[in-house]
């Protein structure tokens, strides 16, 4: 996929292959990301290589898209980003994006979201994408605020962690 979509400055985003089964079995079991995940249980290997396996790598069929974040200087994979909840009627899907923790810091959230946000609307053509964040994840806020998302609404008490709930701030980016 060398496309001017998915290819940025420092990073590319891909489709998922067998390789990255591990890097992803190590990221889905993460615990510490549960609480952006709405997961609380680890994924078995088996569950994750079948998931790499059925997807299509269409976004129609599949109702969602993982892609890989790649740096270009050495491959390494330093996350994931998807749209889910994709609602082809409305023309709308959610944002999830996930940086290994040995990668945060460098901007390469911020460039493969601009990435994502170039191909759903120059390409696919969604009129809106949408992301949830926890209120006190101020950093990941930002994120979005500076690739064009604007907070339109408080999700009072939405997740629990951590024997609390959090209140989730609701981002939202319409195509220009």
């Amino acid at each position: 996929m060398n496309t001017p979509y998915f290819m940025g400055e420092c990073l590319h985003l891909r489709a998922m292959e067998p390789e990255d089964l591990e890097i992803m079995y190590a990221m889905e079991n993460d615990p510490r990301t549960w609480d952006v995940t709405n997961f609380n249980v680890p994924y078995s290997k088996f569950v994750l290589r079948q998931y790499i396996e059925n997807s299509q790598c269409d976004m129609f069929a599949d109702r969602q898209l993982r892609m890989m974040i790649e740096r270009r200087e050495d491959a390494a994979v330093v996350g994931t980003i998807d749209i889910t909840d994709f609602a082809p009627l409305h023309s709308r899907g959610e944002v999830g994006i996930a940086v290994r923790k040995e990668y945060q810091g460098n901007g390469y959230a911020k460039e493969a979201l601009k990435l994502l946000c170039d191909y759903a609307f120059g390409f696919l053509f969604l009129r809106q994408l949408t992301a949830h964040v926890a209120t006190d994840n101020e950093v990941s806020v930002q994120l979005f605020k500076s690739c064009g998302f604007s907070e339109c609404g408080l999700l009072k008490e939405w997740w629990y962690v951590g024997g609390k709930f959090k209140d989730v701030v609701l981002l939202q980016r319409l195509r220009e």
